[in-house]
């Protein structure tokens, strides 16, 4: 399975690394999946929420992924870089709208929940962010829900900055079986939090 991690200037760093260090652990252990840092650009640098700075190696959509992980960043304070400023350019949510159509799931961290609003995929859809945006997001026509993670199948959110952990492990136990995501939380160390809902 391809896992594509979207990033931009202004993503929150944990939001990014979090999923990503339990997709690498969970093919370590043996798990196909292949995990890719990803752009709208292609290749190129990024600088964080607070500062890290790395590099995208591939572009959105390109090959197509089975899921696609949207990390926050930047709504909270209406950042000049980060989610706020990527829903009022509105690329990231078009594309990501054409990759729920073609059936990819689609798996939202924090307020990377406002690019799934911003595609119009929110609507009806029982969903969660950080708890200081839940409000706004009441705005795109979501559910609220206050669980660390929601599923509705193709679409997934979760609550604040570490609940990106629960949602990837919730990720990997719906392909591996949730005995094996738990291998996955005790390497890292790390307890497991929710409700899933």
């Amino acid at each position: 399975m391809i896992i594509q991690i979207v990033v931009f200037d202004g993503v929150d760093e944990l939001d990014v690394v979090g999923p990503y260090e339990v997709f690498q652990i969970a093919r370590d252990l043996g798990a196909d999946i292949e995990t890719t840092i990803v752009s709208m650009e292609g290749i190129r640098p990024v600088r964080a929420a607070h500062d890290l700075r790395f590099a995208a190696t591939g572009t959105l959509g390109d090959p197509r992924p089975g899921i696609v992980i949207v990390p926050g960043g930047g709504w909270l304070n209406r950042s000049a870089a980060g989610v706020w400023t990527q829903v009022q350019s509105g690329a990231i949510a078009h594309v990501l709208e054409n990759l729920y159509r073609d059936n990819v799931t689609l798996a939202a961290v924090c307020t990377g929940a406002f690019l799934l609003g911003a595609a119009g995929l929110l609507k009806g859809v029982r969903a969660t962010t950080h708890r200081g945006a839940l409000e706004d997001l009441r705005s795109t026509g979501a559910q609220l829900v206050e669980g660390r993670v929601v599923d509705e199948n193709q679409i997934l959110t979760s609550g604040g900055v570490t609940a990106g952990l629960d949602l990837a492990l919730h990720i990997v136990g719906r392909q591996a079986g949730d005995g094996f995501a738990d291998k996955i939380a005790n390497q890292l160390e790390y307890q497991r939090r929710g409700p899933v809902v």
